[in-house]
């Protein structure tokens, strides 16, 4: 049985595991790191990898960053949360480890795990959008994980819906992440709770009983006691993504879309507006098949044992 080591690089942690030909994770361990420290978080992967493969007989390490990562999966072009820029990663872990390495985006190596073993699984063209802090994805077409042309593709949460809208961290106005991630949720949660105290009553109650006190997983506590703004507030979220992923599907045409991330915790709070909106705003709804909307199936394990296949299958 051929075993592979997958790592899940964050800014504060590295969780490393073998996994094997089905996706199962035999051994894992993690480790915090500094990342803002010059080398910590290579020595740190290294450390880990040498480690487990110490028991098992590991044939091919996997590594997914939060990043963008360069077409021939070797060098992290830019990662700000890891202080990574032109970052040779596969050749110094190759050196350390003298096991052969594949680096990818860390939305890549999640859409891969879901393909071969999650929500995904079956079906050959996939639209995965992770909704986090903000918002990213990865596509799977065709059976193969599509990467364009220098491994940049999958960028969806900078697909421009209002030109005019909130401005974003990448320089422009209204991408899509502004409107349906983590962050999206707290900016209207606060704002709405601030015109409408009442109605957020058990939202402002969870925090300390101010719109600023108000915090990500409070929105989703309060909208399942039935909160009237927190819930407004996933109905709002749930239409724009929605409305994102009908805007993909008149250039992509995928069979599903999986939806990660820890936002997509909140289940139908999120993926029932999403469904609404996406039928809504879907072109030719009347007369074409619907992807339907998935949640991913592995959690905060998808991005290890994702970065393990692909080592093993170098796909």
């Amino acid at each position: 049985m051929a075993l592979t080591v997958g790592v899940d690089v964050g800014g504060t942690k590295v969780a490393a595991g073998v996994v094997d030909e089905e996706g199962r994770i035999l051994a894992q361990v993690r480790r915090a790191t500094a990342a803002q420290v010059k080398g910590a978080a290579e020595r740190t992967i290294a450390e880990l990898v040498l480690e487990l493969a110490a028991t098992y007989p590991v044939e091919a390490v996997g590594v997914g960053a939060a990043g963008l990562v360069d077409e021939t999966r070797s060098v992290v072009r830019f990662a700000p949360n890891l202080g990574w820029r032109e970052e040779p990663l596969r050749a110094m872990l190759e050196r350390a480890t003298s096991l052969p390495v594949v680096v990818e985006n860390d939305a890549n190596t999640a859409a891969w795990a879901e393909y071969r073993f999650g929500a995904a699984r079956g079906r050959d063209d996939v639209v995965m959008v992770t909704v986090g802090t903000g918002i990213g994805g990865a596509l799977v077409l065709g059976g193969v994980l599509h990467r364009g042309g220098f491994g940049l593709a999958g960028e969806v949460g900078h697909l421009v819906l209002d030109p005019d809208g909130p401005a974003c961290g990448c320089g422009r106005r209204g991408c899509w992440e502004q409107f349906a991630s983590g962050n999206a949720l707290l900016r209207d949660a606060r704002a709405m709770a601030e015109q409408d105290r009442a109605g957020a009553r058990q939202l402002l109650a969870l925090g300390d009983g101010t719109p600023q006190g108000v915090a990500g997983p409070h929105i989703t506590a309060a909208a399942r006691l039935g909160d009237p703004v927190a819930r407004a507030v996933f109905a709002r979220a749930g239409f724009w993504l929605g409305r994102g992923m009908a805007e993909l599907a008149a250039v992509l045409d995928p069979g599903c879309y999986v939806v990660g991330g820890g936002v997509s915790d909140a289940g139908e709070l999120l993926l029932g507006p999403a469904r609404s909106a996406f039928a809504e705003h879907l072109m030719g709804a009347d007369v074409r098949p619907h992807a339907e909307i998935l949640a991913a199936e592995l959690g905060n394990q998808a991005g290890m044992v994702g970065a393990a296949e692909l080592a093993r299958v170098r796909h």
